[in-house]
């Protein structure tokens, strides 16, 4: 908790924890390491009308934007004037001013590039993908003082039709930006931090609809609207359900991939030309652009049949929703779970599929890699968080310990084991989940520690051993999705720290630097800081490089 030293106006930080402990909610909890704080509270106006709130389930993505290098006048996009410019107080031109690099920051300039690349043009109304204008809705100013210069932690999340942008570092609870998008809810989102163009936030909508744009030109605009975007999918012209998950591809500067609940993923480049309706035929986008899936049970990738056409490629991934995908630091490997219950993981360059499995029981909702690319978590309707190895290419731990749907999970990477001064150890991992019990568990990943089961002998009992099991006895060829593995062939976790950090479902967890945050389906974040950065705001080394886990002798 932070105090202030004052009695005449309590923080916002204060004021959030009197709040959590009148619902029973400690605002701290302990590891072995120390005590996490909570720090800080974020949670949308208190003006949101509570049928809102079930429009979608609350993401969280964390953004943190840094010094750019001044650009011509001729790279910025313009920002149109409109009403809203006109009644715009002193204080938000200011705002906007400082954020233009005018004021504050001598003469350097804030760029943006806008357009498709270089020199792209908007389509019309009738394409599948355009460019929306600099023109906001003419409403009011925007939630709170945002005066920062564009540097800096931001925390982005939505709830119902509305993407909240808030300061990491502030203890103000409201944010500081909104975007509406009326008729559509956001529900999904990512941020690029190599971006090159100025376009480094990602926006998924349950229209099907998908957006890029620049996280500096929203801070700088006063409206409620997107400004200075670039649309694909527009109004479903290529596929019409909703849009489940976003991501940029690693070391592929502009290109992304979008998901949606139909089963089909696609690849987009951001510097492509892209095609009108008018181009797509008389038979509609879809039967133009890619061939007809035959088989929807089974895994394929069609090309685009035009070379100016965006998006690039669709693959088709499983017969029904894609819950949530993630790439590997390096972009060589793609992860996703979906409904179906079942992890796939595909050599994302080669377009082929690597491994995968079964959950124990019913939908996987999320997944995460390790920072070494060595292994991924899953987590799902099963309460179970699964250890996969891709090494193996089988699960190898089971974590056990939530009373309810496993919604998040998150690899700490920027935490490292305390005794790591013998080489010959084996890696110790630290993560963490959080689940629909509205608790966040921390875990520890050390293979030289779990107990193994082995082979159950023809009518005798299981014995264990530390050594290996038989479910990695056989070697599990490429391509091949496994079913559901014994519970006796797969070791148990326990976690370390089990805390209730809300008090409703918790919807996803993130690690930086010097913190964790959490976050509850109905838009609530709680930012917890690491033992000895209490008192220390969370700043922006948080982009410094994770750390790695420890050697490792193991297989």
């Amino acid at each position: 908790m932070i105090n202030n030293g004052t009695t005449a106006a309590p923080s916002a930080s204060s004021s959030s924890n009197t709040a959590a402990q009148s619902l029973g909610l400690k605002n701290f909890f302990k590891t072995p390491e120390g005590r996490y704080k909570l720090q800080h509270d974020k949670t949308h106006p208190s003006s949101l009308l509570p049928y809102a709130l079930a429009k979608s389930i609350t993401q969280i993505t964390l953004a943190h934007l840094k010094d750019q290098a001044a650009q011509s006048a001729g790279n910025l996009p313009a920002l149109q004037p409109s009403s809203t410019y006109s009644v715009a107080s002193s204080g938000v031109k200011y705002v906007t001013s400082k954020l233009l690099g005018s004021s504050g920051n001598g003469s350097r300039m804030l760029g943006f590039v806008g357009g498709n690349g270089a020199g792209s043009k908007a389509n019309g109304g009738a394409s599948k993908s355009g460019h929306v204008g600099g023109l906001s809705n003419g409403g009011s100013s925007t939630i709170g003082s945002n005066t920062s210069d564009g540097k800096g932690s931001y925390l982005i999340f939505n709830v119902g039709d509305t993407l909240y942008i808030t300061e990491l570092n502030s203890e103000e609870k409201d944010p500081i930006k909104s975007i509406s998008f009326g008729n559509s809810n956001p529900v999904c989102h990512a941020f690029d931090s190599k971006a090159k163009d100025g376009h480094d936030l990602l926006i998924g909508l349950n229209s099907g609809d998908v957006y890029s744009g620049s996280l500096r030109l929203q801070l700088q605009d006063v409206g409620k609207k997107l400004v200075g975007a670039h649309h694909y999918n527009k109004d479903g012209a290529l596929n019409n359900s909703r849009c489940t998950s976003v991501a940029w591809i690693p070391e592929r500067d502009g290109a992304f991939v979008a998901a949606h609940a139909d089963g089909n993923l696609y690849v987009y480049e951001k510097a492509s030309h892209s095609l009108t309706i008018n181009d797509f035929g008389k038979d509609g986008p879809g039967d133009s652009i890619f061939p007809v899936i035959k088989d929807q049970t089974q895994f394929s990738v069609a090309h685009a049949r035009s070379s100016k056409s965006n998006p690039i490629a669709r693959w088709h991934i499983c017969q029904g929703p894609i819950n949530a995908i993630a790439f590997s630091a390096d972009g060589r490997h793609l992860a996703t779970v979906g409904r179906d219950g079942y992890l796939r993981v595909f050599d994302f360059l080669n377009e082929q599929l690597i491994c995968g499995g079964k959950s124990y029981y019913s939908a996987l909702l999320c997944c995460a890699w390790s920072s070494d690319g060595k292994y991924i978590l899953t987590g799902g309707e099963d309460d179970l968080v699964q250890v996969w190895s891709m090494e193996d290419r089988k699960v190898v731990a089971w974590g056990e310990g939530h009373n309810s749907w496993v919604s998040g999970v998150a690899f700490d990477s920027y935490w490292s084991s305390q005794n790591s001064d013998d080489e010959s150890e084996n890696a110790v991992y630290r993560f963490g989940s959080v689940g629909q019990d509205t608790q966040l568990l921390l875990w520890d990943l050390a293979m030289d520690e779990l107990v193994v089961p082995l082979r159950r002998p023809p009518g005798g009992s299981p014995t264990y051993s530390r050594t290996q099991s038989s479910h990695w006895d056989s070697v599990v060829p490429v391509g091949t999705l496994q079913p559901a593995p014994s519970t006796k062939d797969v070791p148990k976790l326990a976690p370390l720290m089990v805390h209730r950090v809300h008090s409703e479902p918790l919807s996803g967890v993130i690690f930086s630097h010097d913190s964790i945050l959490t976050a509850s389906r109905d838009g609530h974040v709680k930012i917890w800081t690491r033992p000895g950065n209490s008192d220390s705001q969370v700043s922006s080394s948080d982009t410094c490089t994770p750390v790695k886990p420890v050697s490792s002798g193991f297989r």
